[in-house]
C-alpha cells in the first residue's frame, strides 16, 4: 500500500549528542553512551514511535571539526569527537525496529561504489526493505589524506563561489552522480528470481540472471556483477543534501530524496525550480524526487523559553551557534505553523536536526507529531511496510531483466 501523496514527510537527522556542539553537556544527554548501540537503539525507536518516515545517520571520514575548509581540522577537545560507522549502526538497529527507514551517510568521493552497493543491499536485507543510502561528497585534503589515493587543491579561503571552487563542486558531484549511477546498476545486477535454492537438482542461482553492469565512467570502470542478491525494494533510497545550485542538480538527475537548506519560504520555489529542472533534463519528469527542507530545532513551550536554551547551549560553548541550515526556535505549535507553510510552498517533507539528544527528538515525537496530526498534515499510522511505500515511489523494474 502506498502512502498517501498529499501528506508532510518527516525524517530526523540524528548526529552524535546532537546538532549543537555543547548539547552533550546537557543534563538529559548520555556522552558515555554515545558509542554504545543502545544508544542509537534508543533514539530511533524514539522516532519510530513517533511514526517518523525516515532517520538519517551522520557520518565523516575525519574527526569533526568546527574549521570547515582547514586541513587539518580543529583542536578543540571541548565538542564531541569521533563516531561509530553509520552502516553498521542501521545494521544494529535495523532489527529493533519495524518500520522506520534507516538512511546511513557514505562518504562517496573516497569510498568504492562496489563496497556502499553492497552494503546497503545487505542493509535493505536485514530490515527487510527500509534501506537507503544519504551520499555525502567530501572533496577536501584532510578527507584524501586519510585514504592516500588522491589529492585536493584548496579553495582560497575556502570560497565554493570562486572559480576554483566552482570546479571543484563540479568535479566532486559529477563523480557523485556516476557514483549512484553504479550503485543502482549493482542493486539492478541480480534478477529478483535469480536465486532458485532447488536441493533436489543442486541448481542454487540461474547464473543467467546475474547481469555484468560493465559500467566505464572518467572515476569509474566497473563490471560487475554484485556478490549481494537485489534488495527488497529493488532499488535502496538515495538522498543527498543540497546547499547550492550545483549539489540541486545532482538531486535532480540522480536521487529519491534531496534536503535542502532554504532560508525563509520565499527560497522554496527557487530551489524546487531547479531541481525539477535538472530532473527534467535527465528525462526523470514521470518520476517522484521528493525534496525536504532542513532545520535544525531548538523547541521549548514558548519561543523566548526556546531563545534562552540555545542561549544557555550557546554560552556552554563559547560561541553563537552556526549552521549551513536554518535554526528555528519556538514552540511545536510554531514549528508546525512554518511546516506547513513550507509544505504549502512547494517542499514534501522536512528533515529536523535535534539541537540536543534526546530532548530535541522527544519535543518532535511527542509534541510536534501530534500537532501535525491534529492538523491533518502528517499520518496516524505506518502505511507500507517498506520505505519506497512510506515515500510513495514503486518498486521499479530491474533494467537487466528480459521480458
Amino acid at each position: 500500500m502506498s502512502a498517501r501523496a498529499d501528506r508532510l514527510r518527516l525524517a530526523v537527522a540524528l548526529e552524535g549528542a546532537g546538532w549543537h556542539p555543547a548539547a552533550w553537556r546537557e543534563p538529559a544527554a548520555r556522552p558515555a553512551e554515545l558509542f554504545s548501540p543502545r544508544y542509537w537503539a534508543d533514539l530511533v525507536t524514539e522516532a519510530e514511535a513517533g511514526l517518523v518516515d525516515l532517520v538519517t545517520l551522520e557520518d565523516s571520514l575525519t574527526l569533526q571539526t568546527s574549521d570547515r575548509f582547514g586541513d587539518f581540522g580543529d583542536d578543540r577537545t571541548d565538542h564531541v569527537r569521533g563516531r561509530l560507522d553509520a552502516v553498521l549502526v542501521a545494521a544494529r538497529v535495523a532489527p529493533l525496529t519495524r518500520h522506520i527507514g534507516l538512511l546511513p551517510t557514505a562518504t562517496v568521493t573516497h569510498t568504492e561504489p562496489f563496497h556502499v552497493s553492497k552494503a546497503i543491499a545487505t542493509l535493505d536485507h536485514v530490515s527487510r526493505g527500509r534501506a537507503g543510502v544519504h551520499v555525502q561528497v567530501a572533496p577536501r585534503q584532510r578527507d584524501a589524506a586519510l585514504i592516500g589515493r588522491r589529492t585536493f587543491a584548496p579553495v582560497p579561503n575556502g570560497d565554493l563561489d570562486s572559480p576554483a571552487g566552482q570546479l571543484l563542486l563540479h568535479d566532486a558531484f559529477d563523480e557523485a552522480a556516476d557514483y549512484v549511477e553504479v550503485l543502482r546498476r549493482l542493486w539492478d545486477s541480480w534478477e529478483d528470481d535469480a536465486e532458485i535454492r532447488d536441493v533436489a537438482t543442486g541448481r542454487f542461482i540461474d547464473r543467467d540472471k546475474l547481469h555484468h553492469i560493465d559500467f566505464e565512467g572518467r572515476w569509474f570502470n566497473v563490471k560487475g556483477p554484485s556478490i549481494t542478491p537485489r534488495p527488497p525494494q529493488g532499488q535502496p533510497v538515495v538522498a543527498a543534501l543540497a546547499d547550492r545550485s550545483i549539489p540541486h542538480r545532482l538531486v535532480g538527475r540522480s536521487t529519491d530524496i534531496g534536503f535542502v537548506t532554504p532560508r525563509g519560504t520565499g527560497d522554496i520555489a527557487p530551489i524546487v525550480a531547479e531541481i525539477r529542472e535538472a530532473q527534467a533534463s535527465a528525462g526523470r519528469e514521470g518520476e517522484t524526487v521528493h525534496v525536504f527542507g532542513d532545520l535544525v530545532v531548538v523547541l521549548a513551550e514558548s519561543e523566548p523559553a526556546a531563545h534562552d536554551r540555545l542561549a544557555g547551549l550557546d554560552e556552554a560553548a563559547g560561541a553563537t551557534y552556526r549552521s549551513d541550515a536554518r535554526i528555528f526556535t519556538g514552540s511545536a505549535a510554531e514549528l508546525a505553523d512554518l511546516l506547513a507553510d513550507w509544505r504549502a510552498a512547494g517542499l514534501t517533507g522536512v528533515r529536523l536536526r535535534p539541537a540536543v539528544l534526546p530532548d530535541d527528538l522527544q519535543a518532535i515525537t511527542r509534541r510536534l507529531v501530534p500537532e501535525l496530526q491534529r492538523r491533518g498534515l502528517f499520518h496516524d499510522h505506518y502505511e507500507a511496510s517498506t520505505l519506497r511505500g512510506l515515500l510513495g515511489l514503486p518498486r521499479p523494474a530491474n533494467r537487466y531483466a528480459t521480458a
